[in-house]
Parts: C-alpha cells; structure tokens; sequence
C-alpha cells in the first residue's frame, strides 16, 4: 500500500474516532446504560489509537503488513464493539478478539517489517 493511501486512511480513521465519541458524548448519553457506553467509548479509544498507527505507517516506506492489519482490527475490534453496544447482540463480542489478534500482529509487524533497500 502506498504511504499516500496510508496517510488518507489514517486521517479518514482520526477524523471517523472523533465523529463517534463525539457521537458517544452527546447522542448515546441517556439511551445506553453505562455498560453499553463504556463499550462503546473502549471502541473510539482503540479506533483512534490504531488511527495514529496508521499514521505511523504512512511515514514508513514499503510496510505491507502493519497498515492491513491496523484497518482489519479497526473494524474488527471496533466496529464489533460499536454494533455490540448499539444493539445489544452479545454475538458480537465473537468478533472482537479477532480484531485485537490484528493489533497485535500490526504492532509486531510495524516493528520487524523491512522498511525499503538497505542502504
């Protein structure tokens, strides 16, 4: 993936985060109970933390792995958490270790990928 497509992904992961605590703060508030917002709230924390590592990545060259999986655990990990919270299916929760699993794999890879020739 090019840094470009990287640096566009990772503004447009910052700027959705931002969009849903903001949603959180003054939507959700009074129509989730406290677990449902908490969860919801972990989800824009995680969210905009991966966001940042795709913003990372953009300053690498040549990373393959890393940005993948920071977008696969974004809408694995938060996007089942979102959903989990606005509608209560507790299937969901299934989904979300997959999307840590991500992360996991994004930062190890982000630190041992090869970035370009040696020189």
């Amino acid at each position: 993936m090019q840094s470009s497509t990287i640096r566009h992904l990772a503004a447009f992961a910052g700027a959705t985060a931002v969009l849903l605590g903001a949603f959180a703060a003054h939507a959700l508030r009074g129509r989730l109970d406290e677990a449902g917002l908490a969860v919801f709230e972990t989800a824009v924390q995680y969210h905009m933390y991966h966001a940042l590592a795709l913003g990372l990545c953009a300053m690498r060259t040549q990373l393959r792995l890393a940005p993948w999986c920071f977008l696969i655990g974004i809408l694995l990990f938060s996007g089942s958490l979102y959903a989990l919270a606005l509608s209560q299916l507790k299937w969901l929760a299934y989904i979300t270790p997959f999307g840590g699993i991500a992360f996991v794999i994004g930062w190890l890879a982000l630190g041992f990928e090869r970035n370009g020739p040696k020189t």
